[in-house]
């Protein structure tokens, strides 16, 4: 308890008494959020609110939503947010039929400047069940004129579905790449031609590499696999060194 007052004499507030022991329980850490003097909505919240109120959703069921998505409430307000103070950031994001978050994808400024210069070759690749909410994340990248990885976005999907990926890729490539490098997900693949039917599609090296392991049982043809895809080589010097491989290990068809 602190207790001033005004020292009409001197002119000054004082402290007339001053008890530092609380008289309660504090509130819990979890529970602080509920108290009134915390309780507010930002202006992307608020303008979110509006909108669904627009499209005929009641209010009791934007609260509900609200209340049972807080997670995904909380990064699409925060998304949104910096994508107002950000003019080339981009937050989108759409909703299964029972209002809750299906897709999501995000790029800031520096992201899609990136894109720009970069964007002629355009690799994703999907993690599954990483997370707790058992989402898909897709990071799209490439690497720079320095050889650094660069991110050019992410996308939280619902599934691994031809929809999402569609989604997805439209919302992402407004500038077309010349090259897609993916991994061997039929959908992703479909996906890829549709949107994107100019680019040429290769597997990247790791699945290819994956299936070469799973597939050959010799240790020096393997190896040599990894050499022709990871070794910076002339076009020449591969096709010697691959016909030399079909002779020696019998790789031509019978």
């Amino acid at each position: 308890m602190l207790s001033v007052y005004l020292d009409k004499n001197d002119k000054y507030w004082k402290v007339r008494k001053l008890v530092t022991e609380h008289n309660h329980e504090l509130t819990p850490l979890g529970m602080v959020h509920l108290i009134a003097n915390h309780r507010g909505l930002t202006e992307v919240a608020k303008s979110q609110i509006v909108g669904m109120q627009a499209h005929g959703i009641a209010t009791s069921k934007i609260v509900g939503y609200m209340a049972a998505d807080g997670d995904a409430n909380s990064a699409l307000v925060y998304l949104e947010g910096k994508a107002e103070s950000d003019p080339m950031a981009i937050a989108k994001y759409n909703v299964t039929s029972d209002n809750r978050l299906a897709n999501l994808i995000w790029a800031d400024e520096s992201s899609r400047v990136d894109y720009q210069y970069f964007g002629d070759v355009l690799a994703f690749d999907s993690t599954y069940k990483k997370n707790k909410y058992k989402r898909l994340v897709v990071i799209f990248s490439r690497s720079n004129n320095h050889k650094q990885t660069i991110i050019f976005g992410f996308g939280l999907l619902l599934d691994e579905s031809l929809a999402s990926y569609r989604w997805m890729l439209e919302i992402m490539c407004g500038k077309k790449s010349f090259v897609v490098v993916t991994d061997g997900d039929k959908a992703m693949i479909k996906a890829v031609s549709e949107v994107l039917p100019k680019s040429t599609h290769r597997l990247c090296a790791w699945h290819v590499e994956k299936n070469v392991t799973s597939n050959v049982k010799d240790a020096d043809l393997r190896g040599l696999f990894r050499r022709w895809l990871y070794v910076d080589m002339a076009t020449e010097d591969f096709e010697s060194e691959w016909e030399q491989a079909v002779n020696e290990y019998g790789l031509c068809e019978k």
